[in-house]
């Protein structure tokens, strides 16, 4: 981020303060074991911002990779607009929640719905797959998909 606002800055040293510094989808990592990964509003920043909030929430049980590496430590939860059905906020406990978390950056960031996210082709058998999940998750039951019908 000081990378990012120093630029910003030199852009408007020069143009006349025409950018903004814009942090709402910096992303932010805690290097735990599971890592803990979050961007974007809180389910309780969303409140107070006025959404209707919707949230989802998926264990890493219901990810593949997570079972394949026998370590289900952790979930996925994500923070939607009911009205709208926009992603607002994603927070990841797993892992491998560090190489996720930019993945649901770049769709808060797109202004991105749960319901394209869920509709996105994500490579089987990767944590960041439990981000497809937990968007669908949203208006189904997964358990009751098979690994591929998602």
């Amino acid at each position: 981020m000081a990378a990012y606002g120093a630029k910003i800055a030199a852009k408007n040293a020069m143009n006349g303060n025409s950018l903004s510094y814009d942090n709402s989808v910096m992303p932010a990592v805690v290097f735990t074991d599971p890592q803990v990964a979050s961007v974007g509003l809180t389910e309780e920043q969303a409140r107070v911002a006025g959404f209707d909030v919707k949230t989802s929430v998926l264990t890493l049980d219901n990810v593949p990779r997570a079972l394949a590496a026998r370590d289900t430590r952790g979930l996925f939860k994500l923070i939607g607009d009911a009205k709208t059905k926009k992603l607002l906020g994603a927070h990841i406990l797993a892992p491998e929640g560090a190489d996720s978390i930019q993945t649901a950056a770049i769709a808060i960031r797109a202004g991105m719905t749960y319901e394209e996210l869920g509709s996105m082709i994500f490579p089987y058998l990767t944590t960041v797959e439990g981000l497809k999940l937990a968007a669908q998750t949203f208006d189904m039951d997964v358990n009751k998909l098979s690994c591929c019908a998602g």
